[in-house]
Parts: structure tokens; sequence; C-alpha cells
């Protein structure tokens, strides 16, 4: 152990670890749980404090030692190397002071040893005097929640959505000339086919995914250079601006200063606007999930009109089973889902003057739905969507015997004849063509004439 001291006093850390005093009492002080801080978000505001460095450096607030130093320790932590040096749950202080003082102390004993010195000495690099010079943990902390979420988005779930999109849209043409009938309320409706069918689940994906992609406007506004109320207290002039560039650049993502420090810090509605947009994502697949199990449904009592791939055995008592799984893990994805929606928003309303003191938790659930999502995603679509195949005999059967083939008659006979002859089909168990030729509404002729599913499927001329 060695002995560090910060403003309570002097505390006893691991000799082997970088983190300091303030992170060994709080891991003293906040044994809640095992949810810890998503690596995406360490990542992240590592590269802030890179950026901070560097731009300290620039405006000659920080010796170019001092800063390269704290830009390499940072470039480590970036790189994934130092991982376990991060321990710190996420129920502490609802600004993420202890997460901060903990990416501020590895960098600075880091960066201490770089420089030669001794660990926990504080010299030549000090964790707030240096690392977190020109900052506040209320203004890198949002900063960092928003880099995280737009990296997190554009390279994990946005590669995730354009594959399952593709994959929907690849079965809607496969399928474009296999006729089955509709399902409105569970029940038989009109014709039409597979391909019909899927591009609409190709449509829903898009539609959310464009819905993900408009949030990217209101995340790329960085708080960063408010410090602790909004108002810049221990910045130079031009700081923030000088930030985003440098930050834009290191991303490759074009960040803005945010319009208002004080909005940015105190609410969080750019997150909000992102969770929801989750949300729409995970109801869409919901629906998809659901139905792809729907018509999967069988193999011999149920719906069965398509056939799913047959990754593993379903059941540890019925011999040959195979379930929809892949289905059934997207729906448990949506449910948590859903969970984190709700918690990000009642967080993100939190607010209470100059600052929101909900900022870990709400990082926690945006940073786990995108991660899920995008896992669930790509999944679905490399273990069930792209293995789908049409079960030609079953969707034939099931066309054949709908009574909601009699729709095509309204315009000929009315809709109270039409009816009647559904009706008597129904209850006389008997096919469309058998009751209406009994109540001499059609002759078999016009029947064959006029009930066809491919002249079903679409506008007439």
């Amino acid at each position: 152990m060695r002995k560090e001291k910060d403003a309570l006093g002097e505390v006893l850390v691991p000799q082997d670890k970088y983190y300091g005093a303030q992170t060994q009492r709080a891991l003293q002080n906040f044994k809640i749980g095992s949810e810890q801080f998503p690596l995406e978000f360490i990542r992240a505001h590592a590269l802030v404090k890179k950026a901070a460095a560097r731009v300290n450096k620039n405006l000659g607030d920080l010796e170019p030692s001092i800063a390269e130093a704290i830009e390499k320790a940072a470039d480590e932590i970036i790189a994934g190397k130092w991982n376990d040096q991060f321990p710190l749950v996420i129920w502490q202080s609802g600004s993420g002071t202890q997460f901060n003082m903990n990416v501020n102390e590895v960098i600075a004993n880091r960066a201490i040893e770089i420089l030669g010195g001794t660990i926990g000495s504080k010299k030549p690099v000090h964790p707030n005097d240096h690392v977190n010079r020109s900052q506040s943990t209320n203004d890198t902390v949002p900063t960092s929640m928003h880099i995280a979420a737009v990296l997190a988005l554009k390279h994990n779930l946005h590669g995730a959505l354009v594959a399952l999109e593709k994959a929907l849209g690849d079965k809607a043409r496969e399928f474009k000339d296999i006729i089955k009938i509709g399902r409105t309320h569970l029940q038989d409706a009109t014709p039409i086919t597979l391909g019909q069918e899927f591009s609409g689940y190709a449509a829903q994906i898009k539609t959310a995914h464009e819905a993900i992609a408009c949030t990217l406007k209101g995340l790329s506004e960085l708080p960063i250079g408010g410090t602790a109320v909004g108002t810049g207290l221990n910045t130079k002039r031009g700081f923030d601006e000088q930030m985003v560039q440098e930050i834009s650049a290191m991303t490759g993502h074009e960040f803005k200063v945010a319009r208002n420090k004080f909005a940015a810090l105190a609410g969080h509605e750019p997150l909000i606007a992102l969770s929801g947009a989750l949300k729409t994502l995970a109801a869409a697949l919901m629906k998809i999930a659901n139905d792809i199990r729907w018509l999967a449904s069988g193999p011999r009592s149920g719906l069965a009109e398509i056939i799913l791939p047959a990754n593993e055995p379903g059941s540890s008592i019925m011999p040959g089973k195979i379930n929809p799984t892949q289905s059934e893990m997207v729906t448990q994805v949506v449910c948590q889902v859903y969970g984190n929606d709700t918690t990000v928003s009642m967080a993100a309303s939190q607010g209470n003057f100059e600052l929101n003191v909900f900022k870990p938790v709400i990082i926690y659930n945006i940073l786990q739905s995108i991660r899920l999502l995008a896992d669930a995603c790509r999944s679905f679509e490399e273990k069930a969507i792209r293995g789908i195949k049409a079960h030609h005999k079953n969707l034939k059967k099931n066309l054949k015997n709908s009574l909601m083939l009699v729709t095509a008659l309204n315009k000929h006979i009315g809709y109270d004849k039409a009816a009647e002859i559904a009706l008597k089909a129904l209850n006389e168990d008997k096919t469309l063509k058998q009751a209406a030729l009994e109540l001499g509404y059609v002759s078999a002729e016009e029947f064959e004439a006029w009930v066809r599913p491919q002249d079903m499927l679409g506008p007439s001329e």
C-alpha cells in the first residue's frame, strides 16, 4: 500500500493501482451493486482529458511536457490498456465526481510514471491542477456522455441496423411472388404476398433508424467549457471552441459547442430524445420478432408458414423440438430497453437549478440499450432472418381455406350477400365456392373469374 492525501486527509491506496485517494474513498463508500461505468464512456472521458491537455497547452496554461504525458496516458486508456483501473460502480455522486476523479488520478499517476516521477506524489502532474484544468465534473461528464453515445451509435448500432434492414429487404424480394393470407386482429384477412409482409418489416427498421439518426444533431452539442454551473469559470476565452475542434478531429464526428451550457448541464433533453428513438426501434423489433415466431409456430399444429433455422435443441424433455430462440432473445432485449427508457426519462427530468445529478445512471442505461439493440439486431439478422424459408405447402393451404377471399365478391354482388356466403361456409364447414353456388349468388364461372388471390394484391385497373 502507499499513502496518498486528499482534502480529507491520508488514504491507503494499493501500490499496484494508478488510481488515487479519491477513487479509493469511493470504493469504500459506494459498495452498491456491480454495475460499473461502460468502457465506451471511460474511453470517451479519457478523450476529453486528452483534448483538454492539448488545448490548455495551446492556450499557454499547461507545460508542453506535462500536456504530452497526459495525452499519452489518455491514449493508453482509449486503447483499452488500463481497463482494470476503473473499478467504480455507477451508484455514486449523481454528477459523476468520483468517476471523473478516477480518470483524473489514473491519467495523472500514469503521466507521472512516464515523466519518471513517483506514483501518488502528484508531482509533476496533479489530477486536479493539470488533468482537470479548465474543467469540472459538471461539464466533462455530460460532454463524455454525448461523445460516447454518438460513437456507439455510429460505430455499433448503425451497421447492425443497415444489415438487418438489408436482410429483411432481401427476403421481401425473395418472397415477392409467394401469395399468402393476410391477418388483421389475428383473424384471416385478404391476401398479400410474403414479400409484402417482409417489406413492411424492412420499412419499420428504416423508420426507426431514421428517428435515431435525427437525434445526432442534439447529441453533437457539447457543454464543455461550462465548468461548474455553465458560466465557464476558470477557463480562458476560446477554450470551449478549441475543445470541440479537437474532439471533432479525434473522433471524426463534427461536434459543436452547446447553444446553452446551462441547459446542457441541468437537463438532458438530447439523451431523452435518443432514448425515445431507441424505444421506437425496440417497438419495431418487438412487432417483427413476434410476427416471425407466430409465422413459424408449429411445426404441425401452428401456422408454420415460414421455417426458421434450427440453431439448437429446444427442449430438455421433448426430443426434436426447435424453438424460435432468436425471436425470444430479441423480445427480452426490447423489455430491457423499455425499462431503460423509463429510467432515463425519470432521471433526466430530475435536474435541480444548475445541475442534473442522475448522470451516471442515464449514460449507463443509454449505452446498455445501444449495445443490446446492436447485438440483438446483429444476431437476429445472422441467426434467424438470413436463413428463413417459405413453407409453400402451408402457405397455400391457409390461403385456400380462408373465408376472406370472399371480399373479392363485394364489388360484384355487394357486401351483404358476400357476408352471407362467408357465414354459410363457416357455419356449414363448406368452401366459399360451395356456399356461393348453393345461395345462387354467382355461377361457377363467375366465382372462378372473380375470386383470384393473385388479383387481390393491390388496386384494380
